[in-house]
């Protein structure tokens, strides 16, 4: 799997960024005011443009000193040089190419300048967008920021999307391409995910054999996404050990925001997901919130419960456990749990086998005649009921794709199959084609919009 470009939007507060933002995305994910810093924490959401697929970063603006928003940005640079210094190194270390927004209408400021120092010895491609001219007669305005020396102005509205197209034209002109990875096709690429401090930098230790990654009682010890190589037999993986995740709230502005992204892109190139929970906690809301990151990438799912050992058990004390795992992570009933102790090396072996498995599951195709038969019985033996007095009929089916597995089935209306048939449906392909471990996508279809072998 592939890891796609990260475009981050830069500048000093209130000049438009999570507008823009918004505009690029195509929807309103970015929080939006005339208040300078609203966006405390970073966003992130793919994009495209002319066919080239990206992420995109709001970082936020470049935040000063405490009760910065009360001192006026063009003055007193001096004061917050280290902090503009230390956010903006951290984006450009991690940015493929660098949108430099500043308020075309107030044109250059200090803070544009200080800022513009840092990313000009980045050599990474730098484009700048002179945001708020509202009018096309303005324009002429944007071509002061040329004194910045960072390369191409663009005058922009990103409330109004004027100058948007050719701003991202110039983007995806010098998105560089990724080299294709120098490894075996049959690699499998693993993402060891969870809270801070569950234990990931010491179950990769205790897989690899030898210490690779720094262990710490202190949480969030990982900064990077660090990618080990290892064999398993006659199999290759790539682990890849991130950086624990906090609530929102408990972020640290700066290096700790930036940790947390590199985690969500090491689940893009994820075949599976490991997500480490902690045996003495249980699930927690933060968790939850990991748990339900990994249905948007769709990896295959491995849930592992770590640091076993130090749980007090009687002979019911692991069903116990997960009957309660199963409740708190119902969206994912899919994923296989096993308690390990990464300290111990208690069932850590058997992680690859569970790894192989769920890997397998997520790239099987299944015959579109078996597929269909199993369609008919399966409809026969619980037949849908239909919403509004509406009859469902279903008439055939057909994998998509794979990776993970998509299923497309046609019937008179879509609207009318029921959430609750849609996961009877699931249930039993699970069960029929031993598709534990991997996310499934069901797709509903009138008949008229067919679009095979007519």
């Amino acid at each position: 799997m592939s890891e796609k470009a990260l475009v981050a939007l830069v500048g000093r507060p209130n000049v438009g960024k999570s507008t823009l933002f918004n505009r690029i995305v195509g929807r309103r994910i970015a929080v939006v005011s005339d208040i300078a810093g609203t966006t405390r924490d970073r966003l992130y959401a793919d994009s495209e443009w002319n066919g080239i697929p990206f992420m995109l970063v709001d970082t936020g603006g470049i935040e000063l000193v405490e009760g910065w928003n009360t001192v006026p940005l063009s003055e007193d640079s001096s004061r917050f040089m280290p902090l503009i210094r230390q956010q903006a190194t951290i984006a450009i270390q991690d940015a493929d190419v660098i949108i430099h927004v500043v308020d075309g209408r107030a044109g250059i400021t200090s803070a544009d300048k200080e800022i513009a120092d840092i990313l000009r010895r980045s050599k990474k491609p730098i484009i700048i967008a002179a945001n708020k001219l509202e009018s096309s007669k303005l324009w002429d305005d944007a071509y002061e920021f040329y004194e910045l020396a960072l390369g191409e102005v663009f005058p922009i509205s990103a409330l109004h999307g004027a100058g948007s197209g050719d701003l991202l034209d110039a983007v995806t002109a010098v998105i560089p391409e990724f080299p294709a990875e120098d490894e075996d096709e049959n690699n499998i690429n693993i993402a060891l995910i969870g809270r801070p401090n569950t234990g990931k930098s010491t179950l990769l230790n205790k897989l690899v054999g030898e210490e690779r990654a720094i262990v710490s009682p202190i949480a969030g010890t990982t900064r990077d996404a660090t990618d080990t190589k290892l064999m398993w037999g006659d199999q290759p993986f790539t682990i890849i050990d991130t950086a624990g995740i906090r609530k929102r709230g408990k972020i640290e502005r700066g290096v700790e925001k930036y940790s947390v992204l590199r985690a969500l892109k090491a689940l893009q190139r994820a075949d599976v997901a490991l997500l480490l929970l902690e045996a003495s906690e249980g699930v927690t809301a933060q968790d939850a919130h990991i748990a339900g990151m990994l249905l948007e990438d769709m990896p295959a799912v491995v849930i592992l419960v770590n640091k076993w050992d130090a749980v007090e058990k009687d002979g019911f004390t692991i069903y116990d456990h997960e009957e309660a795992l199963r409740q708190e992570l119902n969206f994912l009933p899919f994923a296989p749990i096993m308690f390990i102790s990464a300290k111990t090396g208690q069932r850590t072996q058997k992680i690859f086998s569970l790894v192989l498995k769920a890997n397998e599951a997520r790239h099987r195709r299944i015959k579109t005649a078996a597929l269909n038969k199993f369609m008919r019985d399966t409809v026969a033996k619980n037949p849908p009921s239909g919403g509004g007095g509406k009859r469902v009929k279903f008439f055939y089916a057909t994998q998509a794709s794979t990776a993970p597995p998509t299923f497309i089935f046609f019937v008179n209306k879509p609207k009318f199959v029921h959430f609750s048939y849609k996961r009877y449906l699931e249930n039993q392909l699970r069960e029929n084609f031993d598709l534990a471990g991997t996310p499934i996508r069901l797709l509903f279809r009138a008949r008229s919009e067919d679009r095979f072998g007519k």
